[in-house]
């Protein structure tokens, strides 16, 4: 499981250090793809093959799922980070994201979420109250 933030920085070729909690999971392989909210999805190989599989099993007849699948897949890129847990995110998905040199990746349960540092900053300061003032159960039964 991805927890925590962690705020590494873009190396000069677009590489990202991966958070060194993160990396032996994501050591064998992983792929990133566009996320909702403007940022970076990056799943741990397999992980991205349990969503595809149950992805495909939706209806191809619905129009939501085909422009879902259509944006979700054809920016996904799969990588292999480097023996120094470096990995570089291609110029398009840097594009996406807004990103520069500062960034924030942060667990996200599955999955991790990488963001330029300010749009992070400007979502956290958003939805924190929310978060504060959450009155209902979001999952039932869960607290």
């Amino acid at each position: 499981m991805f927890l925590g933030t962690h705020t590494p920085r873009l190396d000069d070729k677009g590489r990202l250090i991966l958070p060194a909690k993160f990396r032996e999971r994501l050591a064998p392989g992983l792929v990133m793809t566009r996320g909702q909210e403007r940022c970076l999805y990056v799943f741990p190989m397999d992980e991205f093959v349990r969503i595809t599989d149950d992805l495909r099993a939706a209806p191809v007849t619905s129009k939501v799922v085909r422009d879902y699948l259509r944006v979700f897949l054809s920016g996904a890129s799969d990588e292999i980070p480097d023996k120094q847990g470096r990995v570089t995110i291609p110029a398009a998905l840097r594009e996406y994201a807004g990103l520069s040199r500062d960034v924030t990746v942060i667990g996200a349960g599955s999955r991790v979420e990488v963001w330029d540092a300010t749009a992070w900053d400007h979502y956290l300061a958003g939805t924190e109250q929310a978060f504060a003032d959450q009155a209902e159960e979001v999952v039932p039964g869960l607290l």
